[in-house]
């Protein structure tokens, strides 16, 4: 198989070199033992994922690192998170750097342990799937930012994104990237190997109802979360709903964009947005089962948003950085205006608020970015320039303060 290269392999090169442990959190499948058996090939390596292995570091923790000594990387160490105490103990008692390479695949009972023990001692990565410029080579890995430096440098690796509704249907999980693996084959096979399995150790549904939830959730992406419809087509109660959607975030399924609060935006709607972070997983789950059908269909805006929305996060993780505070939405209604306004994305960076419109359209207008001007109400901060991200071919100003960019320049 062709390994692809990951682009943050660099980050967690100097993250292992400069800590004593290094956590890569990520969905089961996005590529992280791969990743860490390609970029550190001389680390053991042991895997939680194994009842006997998970046993004897419980009950004999000693003698599990004794067979297991350092350089180790643990694969899935959530699944028993008492080896962190012990963890704990030999980096205190060590200055040596790069000991422990962890992973896993639950983010907040795994953050949980993190805290607790490890507080100090770990540096946290995150991997998703693959992005479109792990996909194309494209030899650049700083977060998406639409600023004149950014569009500038970005333009000098720009490759042209061909057959992009191929990749928002296929999916960016690499196995599918790496062999001619049958779509439906794969998805079902994650479905039933990964999902309902580690997701049924936190939840108990029986099968059918946690794939009408999950159908249920893939069918609202880059909607507003309403967890009382939700609740209504799955046929559970709205807290049973709220948990098992908080555990798809914790496991890296889908992802909740938070709206943007400011004091000055009185009107503003409070309601979180959802998405799932793979378009193809979503795609399997609603049968959308060919790339044409997908484009061709009422879904196609939400699952295009989606796609891009996944996409700009990838690029901040790629590059180590925390996105949970830089990436907001807007929806709200001025008291003078007859209907809601919204603007998809609002990247805040140094004060300044970038309104990001998402469109599946090669046409862009000026009007889509008549709701920009809210965020001048804010007071210490400023609005920078708005941009139309979208399937045109080539960067366009609308306005002074207002560019319609093609996808290739995330």
């Amino acid at each position: 198989m062709a390994y692809i290269k990951r682009a943050i392999s660099d980050v967690l090169k100097r993250r292992v070199k400069t800590s004593k442990c290094t956590l890569v959190l990520g969905a089961r499948q996005v590529g992280k033992s791969t990743l860490i058996k390609k970029e550190f090939p001389k680390y053991n390596r042991t895997n939680f994922d194994d009842k006997l292995t998970r046993l004897q570091a419980k009950e004999e923790p000693k003698l599990f690192f004794l067979n297991n000594p350092c350089p180790l990387f643990i694969d899935e160490v959530q699944k028993e998170g008492a080896v962190l105490e012990e963890i704990k103990q030999i980096v205190d008692e060590s200055d040596k750097r790069g000991q422990f390479i962890l992973s896993g695949s639950q983010k907040l009972e795994l953050m949980k342990g993190v805290s607790e023990s490890l507080t100090g001692r770990v540096s946290l990565c995150e991997l998703s799937g693959l992005s479109l410029r792990e996909i194309y080579k494209v030899d650049f890995n700083k977060h998406f930012i639409p600023t004149d430096e950014y569009i500038k440098e970005r333009e000098n690796t720009l490759k042209k994104y061909d057959g992009i509704w191929d990749i928002i249907h296929k999916g960016s999980y690499p196995e599918l990237y790496d062999i001619e693996r049958d779509w439906q084959e794969f998805y079902s096979s994650y479905v039933s190997t990964y999902l309902e399995r580690d997701i049924n150790e936190l939840i108990s549904a029986d099968s059918l109802t946690f794939t009408k939830f999950l159908t249920a959730v893939a069918a609202r992406t880059g909607e507003m979360l309403n967890y009382s419809n939700i609740a209504s087509d799955v046929g559970v109660s709205e807290p049973t709903i709220k948990s098992w959607i908080s555990i798809l975030e914790r496991t890296g399924i889908v992802y909740i964009l938070q709206p943007y609060s400011a004091s000055a935006l009185a009107r503003i709607i409070k309601t979180p947005k959802i998405y799932f972070r793979d378009t193809g997983l979503a795609c399997y789950l609603t049968r959308w089962l060919t790339a044409d059908a997908l484009k061709n269909s009422a879904v196609a805006g939400n699952m295009f948003e989606t796609f891009v929305v996944s996409e700009i996060l990838k690029s901040y993780s790629n590059e180590g950085r925390d996105y949970r505070f830089n990436i907001f939405y807007y929806r709200g209604k001025d008291k003078n205006a007859s209907e809601e306004n919204e603007i998809d994305l609002i990247i805040e960076e140094n004060g300044i608020l970038y309104p990001v419109e998402v469109k599946m359209s090669g046409n862009p207008k000026t009007s889509m970015g008549a709701a920009n001007p809210v965020l001048d109400k804010i007071p210490d901060k400023k609005r920078g320039v708005g941009v139309i991200l979208c399937l045109i071919d080539r960067k366009t100003y609308l306005r002074e303060n207002l560019i319609a960019l093609p996808i290739e320049y995330i």
